[in-house]
């Protein structure tokens, strides 16, 4: 997904689950973070890298695709962007390298969104806005995988766009291109190069769909290797109205429900009254959607929604003295980060697999990378340095 639906839309989820225009501010910052939390941002403000959520290109770039560097890229986008579905999935077919990458594929209402949400119960504003950034991810990413795998996420020249019109269907070839601009009435869009090495960097996540999957009106189908080469048919409008709705009730769970998070569920009752104007700003023919859901979400509150400006947790965060950073917007966001990404790597471990490199149980002394030394002090109660 993109800034539209990570900030503006998660802001009207968060409003209308009740949290107030200044609360709803803090956490769709958070959701929309995610996407700008890299080890380049948190250097430049002396921060832990480790809290990293995304990466630049230049940062893809200069990893390297050695197992250590697969692992480091998995942990990230696995554990923010492309949260695995089932890790102990009965997979039928291919040795046990194949296997650990199937299971990493991304499906909404998993095990791992329950225990992602549930994670943030009773945590701070800056923690729930990241839950709903991977919440909403489960969406629009399922069926790719947040590890670099040609067999997992390569497409082919059969990728398709289904379009109505007037109430007949009908489909048309997507004409994928690698120069900028994209044209919607061509059906021409960028992707990442073709490249037959499995564990290329291209062959990340849905970089060979390009960016359709991040587009709430679009609806393909696709023939990936790993579904034996039958067609999958990708729904967004729906999937993105079920996101929005489901951001609702787990946001109006977080904010004092009783009980846990359950998968499967959506306040679709809340949306009701607003469903028309919401289906219509998710089908709307446009690549960026920012101004409609803000105009809908300054309508829900009566209050100006700013522009984002990754500034804003950098001016506050440098200003803070070393005894209160981790009580600032970013510090409380870092910790979140630092906690799902642990669980994430520790659950993937837990599954068999290596491809997020080793974890351990946290047990009050230990947590599972070396890095999260700054997690480990903050649950000890002790002040980080």
């Amino acid at each position: 997904m993109q800034l539209d639906f990570h900030y503006y839309a998660t802001y009207c989820a968060a409003y209308l689950a009740g949290y107030s225009h200044e609360e709803s501010l803090k956490v769709c910052y958070s959701a929309q973070f995610p996407d700008n939390c890299t080890r380049t941002f948190l250097a430049g403000v002396k921060a832990p890298v480790s809290a990293a959520t995304t990466q630049t290109a230049v940062e893809m770039a200069d990893t390297d695709t050695d197992p250590i560097g697969l692992q480091d890229i998995t942990r990230i986008w696995a554990s923010f962007h492309f949260l695995p579905y089932d890790l102990t999935a009965d997979v039928k077919k291919g040795g046990k390298s194949y296997k650990n990458k199937y299971r990493l594929i991304c499906n909404p209402n998993g095990e791992l969104l329950r225990e992602t949400v549930n994670q943030v119960k009773g945590k701070s504003l800056e923690a729930v806005g990241m839950a709903m950034h991977i919440l909403a991810d489960t969406w629009a990413h399922r069926y790719f995988a947040g590890t670099p795998s040609l067999v997992i996420n390569n497409t082919n020249s059969y990728f398709y766009e289904i379009l109505e019109q007037n109430g007949e269907w009908s489909e048309r070839p997507v004409r994928f291109k690698h120069t900028p601009g994209e044209d919607i009435e061509k059906c021409s869009y960028i992707n990442s190069l073709a490249y037959d090495s499995e564990s290329s960097i291209m062959n990340l996540g849905h970089g060979r769909a390009g960016h359709l999957p991040d587009y709430s009106f679009m609806r393909y189908k696709f023939m990936p290797a790993w579904n034996d080469h039958k067609f999958i048919y990708k729904d967004n409008p729906e999937d993105y109205y079920h996101a929005f709705c489901q951001m609702i009730y787990a946001m109006t769970y977080l904010r004092g429900g009783a009980g846990a998070f359950e998968t499967g569920v959506y306040a679709t009752d809340i949306a009701k009254p607003y469903e028309a104007e919401i289906r219509w700003i998710i089908e709307k023919r446009q690549l960026d959607a920012c101004t409609d859901w803000k105009v809908f979400g300054e309508k829900l509150s009566g209050q100006e929604i700013p522009d984002f400006s990754v500034d804003t947790f950098r001016s506050e965060y440098e200003s803070a003295s070393a005894e209160k950073k981790d009580d600032t917007g970013l510090g409380r966001f870092i910790l979140a980060a630092l906690a799902q990404k642990s669980m994430i790597t520790n659950r993937i471990y837990r599954s068999g697999s290596l491809l997020a490199g080793y974890s351990m149980e946290y047990d009050g002394t230990n947590v599972g990378i070396k890095d999260y030394l700054k997690l480990l002090v903050n649950r000890r109660g002790r002040v980080s340095k």
